[in-house]
């Protein structure tokens, strides 16, 4: 074999193997770079608030006898989950909490939640503060297009609300022509119990929803399912999969 044929093939060897060693590089560099882009939609103050709220969801239906009834909950349009609600003090009482809504899709799954807010005056002989789990239960879609599209719902004037039933369906007496938009309950020790909830007002929490989905998504893409979940929200989805009870049609 002649001098230049070796010298041709020993640069052709360097060559491939040049070659192959940037295509490595760069693979491992587009790896990190995706890497990076998927830690960044991790945040730990939305992740905490969804470990709450996945909390308050594994109760739903644990205690037979005191639970929010499936009868209702099969026809959930949407779930909001809002865990340490502060109320009262002084007798000039208030309500203040964050926490995320779920919409139900026509096929049954669960949409990524956005992180709402709840707040409003109440008077009354209360003393002191307390603390509390809420939970409202969406039977209405029209309800959910309105917290989708206001810049604020106050519940009982833009959207009936009332206190949630408790138990087996046939003891609690579900009205099950559900003429009302939402229902809400109050969970403590584990258990639910209805609670009025006339005046307080919801309103999105826009800058959470931005920090763990990005400065484009709007609440209505996100609780229409075309902003893709993440790391951070995931673990509420599942819970909602895993205790929900099917989707049933509304009778007519």
């Amino acid at each position: 074999m002649s001098v230049n044929k070796l010298s041709i093939l020993l640069l052709c060897g360097f060559l491939i193997v040049a070659t192959g060693s940037f295509a490595v590089a760069q693979n491992k560099k587009a790896a990190a770079q995706t890497k990076e882009k998927i830690d960044t939609k991790y945040d730990k103050d939305g992740a905490e608030r969804i470990a709450k709220s996945v909390e308050v969801l594994q109760d739903l239906t644990s205690a037979p006898d005191k639970k929010i009834p499936n009868e209702l909950l099969e026809r959930a349009e949407a779930i909001l989950v809002i865990p340490h609600v502060i109320k009262g003090a002084f007798g000039l009482g208030g309500r203040y909490g964050k926490g995320v809504v779920s919409e139900r899709s026509a096929s049954g799954r669960w949409s990524p939640p956005a992180f709402v807010e709840i707040g409003g005056g109440s008077f009354g002989a209360q003393i002191g503060v307390s603390s509390t789990d809420l939970v409202l239960v969406f039977t209405d879609r029209k309800a959910v297009g309105l917290l989708e599209d206001k810049k604020d719902m106050k519940l009982g004037a833009d959207a009936s609300v009332a206190a949630g039933p408790i138990g087996r369906t046939a003891e609690a007496g579900v009205n099950l022509r559900l003429d009302t938009a939402i229902y809400a309950y109050s969970r403590s020790k584990g258990l639910f119990a209805g609670v009025a909830l006339d005046g307080a007002v919801l309103d999105i929490d826009h800058s959470m929803n931005e920090k763990v989905y990005g400065a484009s998504a709007n609440t209505k893409a996100i609780l229409g399912g075309t902003v893709a979940a993440n790391s951070t929200v995931q673990p509420f989805i599942d819970a909602l999969e895993k205790v929900m009870p099917k989707k049933r049609l509304s009778q007519k």
